[in-house]
């Protein structure tokens, strides 16, 4: 079963959905006692865990915080357990974004959210092709370079020198991070809920992941 975070700020309905037609049960979890009476009362059901966010970076980095779900998040980094952002919610796993002022993140990997530059027309939102693809990845198998996915979003993360970026797409001139990933943290800049059969490969990718983990098996990231 795969975890669905509630950011405060996100549609878990599509969410679910998505995982729903990759014919995966989801269980919305949100708080950190929510989380702590599910992986008690069942500690082997979460294979999984999905932060998803759509909206402002300090909203849902505050309301993480008040439910105790952002050391819910370390905790699940820790335990090797696969956790996928989505949209907003791989932005909060970074260290800050200059969305309204500066605002810390999670931190679970280096690097800031930044807004387009300008002449840049925001949001970038709609299809967009990948322009490169980490096909060796487990969470990419059946992904190819060209291979189009939905994006809506204002701001995008500056990988600087760091080399988690897994996919990528090019926006106004801007190389666009599309895929993160480091050891068991991972994040879509896109929507894979929204993204037609791409997406559908990608959640279904992350549920054979979270199957490999669950079993104690050697997930190859």
């Amino acid at each position: 079963m795969i975890a669905i975070l509630d950011s405060g700020v996100s549609n878990l309905s599509s969410v679910r959905n998505g995982f729903l037609r990759a014919e995966t049960e989801t269980v919305v979890v949100r708080g950190a006692d929510d989380w702590e009476r599910i992986t008690r009362e069942a500690p082997d059901s979460i294979s999984g865990v999905i932060l998803p966010g759509v909206g402002a970076y300090g909203d849902a980095m505050f309301h993480l915080r008040a439910v105790g779900l952002n050391s819910v998040i370390r905790q699940i980094a820790r335990e090797g357990r696969p956790l996928l952002g989505i949209c907003l919610g791989m932005q909060l796993l970074f260290t800050s974004s200059f969305e309204h002022g500066r605002n810390m993140g999670i931190g679970l990997l280096p690097g800031d959210v930044v807004r387009f530059g300008g002449g840049v027309k925001v949001p970038h939102m709609g299809w967009n092709s990948l322009d490169k693809v980490d096909s060796s990845h487990p969470l990419l198998a059946g992904v190819s370079v060209g291979d189009y996915v939905y994006f809506v979003h204002s701001y995008h993360v500056d990988p600087g020198t760091h080399d988690y970026v897994l996919a990528s797409s090019t926006y106004g001139g801007v190389e666009v991070p599309a895929v993160v990933g480091r050891r068991n943290v991972m994040g879509a800049q896109f929507h894979p809920e929204k993204s037609g059969e791409v997406g559908e490969q990608i959640l279904r990718n992350f549920v054979r992941l979270s199957a490999k983990w669950q079993a104690g098996e050697e997930m190859a990231l």
